[in-house]
């Protein structure tokens, strides 16, 4: 019933508002959880005037400040993985906690020059204020990526969802409906995530995120360098998991790497296609984009993702090796998912959610949105398996022809080491429990449904550059 209104009010001529449909318009600081907490407060209170000891008000609750103003946390080193002199782009904060051995994280920023091969990888450092870029500039590193203003489901035009039932390639196609819960509520009081969500990133306990690497490991990395979507490439699309399908993933995506990559991406579309990533890399790379819930925008969402988009300050795209042995090439096309998107309701079998803060990589929260201190900035971690059975380039649950290492970090019998792909996405965030990752409506924006989707299209020979540097330890 949803997709049919929808239909008629395009055929309209006219963006509807979600009022003409019996919904009122969402307004963005109405998700803003913590706004939400305090309005249930007075609510609450209004409710119960009587209950309220004589001449004692009740303060208004409020959100706790997770920032710590004064608190200046020193840099932290990774064993081995250290680049000396390099530092990482503006809004770098200082880690607070020591790194548990064995579990080093690395940062750089991609649009930055490649190092030699013995630089390594620089960590979050401080001194300078985080930016969030406002507009979409073309990316230096890649003039041939083109500005996309008309693409009415670019952030740059977050209030206009756009006609999701046309092919951008004019072809017939599939369109996916709104979720009908989307459109239930005339409030977003319900819409998640809520307070609860949200954890200050020091009341998490330390943890060791990376299994120890044995004799036969292979301990180089190569850092695959493709920006950070400065260029605006961003659709509701998911080719791996929807294809043929418009607004598949009920959600935004930001993608780096392949400039062509949509719901109707096939090898051929994606091979003949330019990138943003350096050395012929035509890889893409995409995951959900995540919202200011302080800021009316994309009010009219039908699968309730508003807010501004937060574009992430830095995008590193490691791949490592494997702690009990070497590692062997990809195929090209081969298709990887990470992550369950409904993890919400399907439960933690799939989720791969790992929200931490720079700084704090040791402090790894599975299930809920980090609250980090002054100079630290939210931290997404999302590591894909790496276990891949030798024979296909995908499976019919996009999870079978590769599989995650053990808790030892070996690969299951029947199973060979491929370049585990590890995205690190450092954001700069409201303050407090006010930002959300775009998610089908159902999920109520729940930190559990983090994930991401990667297609290799290296170049061969780029491929075997990328196994060699992490068989003979180097660090590219």
């Amino acid at each position: 019933m949803a997709a049919a209104m929808t239909a008629l009010a395009v055929a309209a001529g006219g963006l509807v508002s979600a009022a003409v449909i019996g919904v009122a318009p969402a307004r963005a600081d109405h998700c803003d959880p913590a706004q939400a907490s305090q309005d249930d407060s007075r609510r609450q209170r209004d409710r119960a005037p009587d209950q309220q000891a004589p001449d004692q008000q009740a303060p208004d609750e409020q959100a706790p400040d997770q920032q710590a103003p004064d608190q200046q946390v020193p840099d932290q080193q990774v064993p081995d993985q250290q680049a000396p002199d390099q530092q990482a782009p503006d809004g770098q904060g200082q880690g607070g906690d020591q790194q548990v051995q064995g579990g080093g994280i690395v940062l750089r920023d991609p649009a930055q020059s490649p190092e030699p091969e013995d630089s390594g990888d620089a960590l979050f450092r401080r001194d300078r204020s985080p930016r969030t870029p406002t507009t979409a500039p073309q990316d230096p590193q890649n003039p041939q990526d083109p500005q996309n203003p008309q693409d009415p489901r670019n952030p740059q035009n977050p209030q206009d969802p756009g006609d999701q039932s046309q092919d951008r390639r004019g072809r017939p196609t599939r369109t996916a409906s709104p979720s009908p819960t989307a459109s239930q509520d005339d409030d977003c009081k319900d819409l998640g995530p809520f307070v609860t969500d949200f954890v200050d990133i020091r009341q998490v306990q330390p943890l060791r995120l990376d299994a120890g690497i044995g004799r036969n490991g292979s301990r180089g990395t190569f850092v695959a360098q493709c920006g950070t979507n400065r260029n605006g490439h961003n659709n509701p699309d998911n080719f791996i998991v929807a294809p043929g399908v418009s607004n598949g993933a009920h959600h935004l995506h930001d993608y780096v790497g392949n400039l062509s990559t949509d719901g109707f991406s096939t090898d051929e579309s994606l091979a003949a296609a330019g990138t943003t990533c350096r050395l012929g890399d035509k890889s893409t790379y995409f995951w959900p984009v995540l919202r200011d819930r302080k800021v009316d925008a994309n009010v009219q969402d039908p699968d309730g993702n508003v807010g501004r988009v937060i574009r992430a300050g830095t995008v590193s795209l490691q791949f490592r090796g494997n702690a009990t042995s070497r590692v062997v090439a990809m195929p090209r096309f081969l298709r990887l998912i990470t992550g369950d998107a409904k993890a919400g309701t399907n439960g933690a079998a799939n989720a791969r959610a790992r929200w931490s803060c720079t700084g704090f990589t040791n402090r790894i929260s599975p299930d809920k949105y980090p609250l980090c201190p002054r100079g630290s900035q939210v931290l997404r971690i999302l590591d894909f398996p790496s276990c891949w059975d030798g024979q296909n380039t995908d499976s019919a649950n996009h999870r079978t022809h590769v599989v995650f290492p053990g808790q030892n970090g070996a690969c299951p019998q029947g199973t060979r080491a491929i370049p585990q792909l590890r995205m690190l996405l450092a954001y700069t965030v409201p303050q407090g429990p006010s930002f959300a990752v775009d998610a089908f409506p159902e999920q109520k924006h729940n930190p559990v449904t983090d994930h991401a989707d990667f297609a290799n299209v290296m170049p061969e020979r780029l491929m075997q550059f990328v196994v060699s540097c992490i068989n003979r330890g180097r660090r590219c």
